[in-house]
C-alpha cells in the first residue's frame, strides 16, 4: 500500500467517478492526499463520491460533464482550474459498453459507445494536455483498456475498437508529450466486480460462473485493486514509466476469453432476452 502523502497537493480529474472503478480511483487519489474532481453525467452519483471524499477529510468537486461534448470538457478544465489551481492527473474512465452481435449492433449503439470512449479520452486528453503543457509542470494521464483492445472482442466489437484506439492514443501521446514531462500510460481491468459493468455484461448468477471460471484465478478482480494500481502510475514511485500499458485481469487475456464465448453458452431465457 502506498503511503498516505503520495499525492499529496496533487490535483485530479476522474471521468465517470460517480459509479465502479471511477469512484474507487477517485476515493483511493483522495487518501493518498489528492484534490479531486469528479465527471460524469449523472450529478447524484457524483455528489455522493464528493460526500464520500470529504467525510475522509479529503477536497473534492463534482462537475457535471458529458465528454462526448468538447464545450463541456473545457468547462471541466475551467472549473477545476478556478477550484484548486492546476491540473495534474488526468483519469479517462468515462466508458459505455453492452454486448450485441455486430450484425444487429445500431449506428446509435456504435456511435455511443466510440464517442464515450474514444472521443472523449482524446477530448479530455486534449484540454488537460494543453494545460498541463501551459503550466509546465508536467503531470499524469491514465487511460482505462479493455484486454480486447489487443485481442478483439467478440460481442463488443464498438467498445474493442474504441479501446484499441484508446491504446494506439496512449502510445502515441506518450512519445509526443514527453518532452513536456507528461507521462501517458493506461491500465486494462479484466472483470472486476461493480455495479455497472455487472449488469452490462454478466446479468444472472450463470453469466458471472462463467465469465469467472475463464478467470485463471477463478476470481472476479476488486475495485481497490484497480484503484491502487492506478495510484502508483500516476504517482512519483512510477516516474520512469510512460506509453505502458497494464493488464490486471487474473490472467485472463491469456487465454483469450471474452464475454461472447461464455455467454453463448446461456440459453436466451438466462441472457434475459
Amino acid at each position: 500500500m502506498l503511503p498516505k502523502d503520495t499525492l499529496k497537493e496533487r490535483v485530479a480529474i476522474v471521468t465517470g467517478g460517480g459509479t465502479g472503478l471511477g469512484k474507487a480511483m477517485a476515493l483511493e487519489f483522495a487518501r493518498l492526499g489528492a484534490r479531486v474532481v469528479v465527471a460524469g453525467r449523472k450529478l447524484e452519483s457524483l455528489q455522493q463520491t464528493v460526500s464520500e471524499i470529504e467525510k475522509m477529510g479529503g477536497k473534492a468537486l463534482a462537475v457535471p460533464t458529458d465528454v462526448r461534448e468538447p464545450a463541456q470538457v473545457e468547462n471541466l478544465v475551467a472549473v477545476t482550474k478556478q477550484r484548486f489551481g492546476k491540473i495534474d492527473i488526468l483519469v479517462n474512465n468515462a466508458a459505455g459498453n453492452f454486448i450485441c452481435r455486430a450484425e444487429d449492433l445500431s449506428v446509435n449503439g456504435w456511435r455511443a459507445v466510440v464517442g464515450i470512449v474514444l472521443d472523449g479520452t482524446f477530448y479530455c486528453s486534449r484540454a488537460v494536455g494543453r494545460e498541463m503543457i501551459a503550466q509546465k509542470t508536467g503531470g499524469n494521464i491514465l487511460n482505462i483498456l479493455a484486454t480486447y483492445a489487443w485481442t478483439g472482442g467478440p460481442g463488443t466489437v464498438h467498445s474493442a475498437c474504441a479501446k484499441a484506439g484508446v491504446l494506439a492514443m496512449t502510445k502515441t501521446l506518450a512519445v509526443e508529450w514527453a518532452r513536456y514531462k507528461i507521462r501517458v500510460n493506461a491500465i486494462a481491468p479484466g472483470p472486476v466486480e461493480t455495479e455497472g459493468a455487472g449488469k452490462a455484461l454478466w446479468a444472472s448468477p450463470e453469466a458471472h460462473r462463467l465469465v469467472e471460471e475463464a478467470v485463471p484465478l477463478k476470481r472476479f478482480g476488486q475495485s481497490i485493486e484497480i484503484a491502487r494500481a492506478a495510484s502508483y502510475l500516476v504517482s512519483d514511485y512510477a516516474s520512469f514509466i510512460t506509453g505502458e500499458a497494464l493488464v490486471i485481469d487474473g490472467g485472463q487475456w491469456l487465454g483469450h476469453g471474452h464475454y461472447l464465448g461464455a455467454l453463448e453458452r446461456l440459453t436466451e431465457t438466462d441472457r434475459g432476452l
